[in-house]
This record gives structure tokens, sequence and C-alpha cells, in this order.
């Protein structure tokens, strides 16, 4: 979180679960930035542009880092249990959309 900071980048989850599972996961996985929680399927799964299961009533992993003018620059959308940005691809692809276009090569 220190080095999305030196970025002056806010992170934000999103999550179908309601209050007490959602504090439950922030607190055993010590999430030190918001967790909107009790998200609507299919309402927000499609306000978000997300994949969405009716049956078991789950939005699948949607990822995304928006620029300053909140346009998305980056996503990652998956239909199953694997298929998420990492912290790590995230900053770094941050960190290179900051640069100047000409040193992006």
């Amino acid at each position: 979180m220190e080095e999305f900071k030196k970025e002056n980048v806010d992170v934000v989850a999103l999550s179908v679960d309601l209050l007490d599972k959602a504090k439950e996961t922030v607190d055993k996985l010590q999430l030190t930035f918001p967790v909107a929680y009790g998200l609507d399927v299919p309402r927000d799964a499609e306000k978000i542009g997300a994949f969405w299961d009716e049956r078991r009533k789950i939005i699948q992993p949607a990822n995304f880092v928006l620029d300053s003018d909140k346009k998305v620059v980056d996503g990652c959308y998956s239909v199953g249990p694997v298929g998420r940005i990492t912290a790590a691809d995230a900053l770094s692809h941050i960190q290179f959309f900051k640069k100047p276009k000409a040193q992006q090569s």
C-alpha cells in the first residue's frame, strides 16, 4: 500500500458479501483500503461490466486500473477462480502509464 500511496493511487475493493462477511475478510487479510460490500447481482455487476453467475449470486473477478479521469486503462475479467491483476502488476502498469509517452517503450 505504501507504493500505491507514493504514486497517489487509491485502492478500493467491491464485494457481494454482506457486512459481517466483508468485515471478516478485511480482518483476516488485514486490508487497509476501503471495501464496498453488499453489491447486487446482477445490477451492480452490469454497472461495472463484470460477468456474473445468477445461480450462485456471485460476481466473477473483475479488476480495473482507472486513470485520473476515471477512464479504465487496464482491466482483467474472469469467469472462474483465476484471473486477477496482482498488486505488483497494477503498480507496474500505473507507473508505466504515468511516464511521458516518449518513455513508454
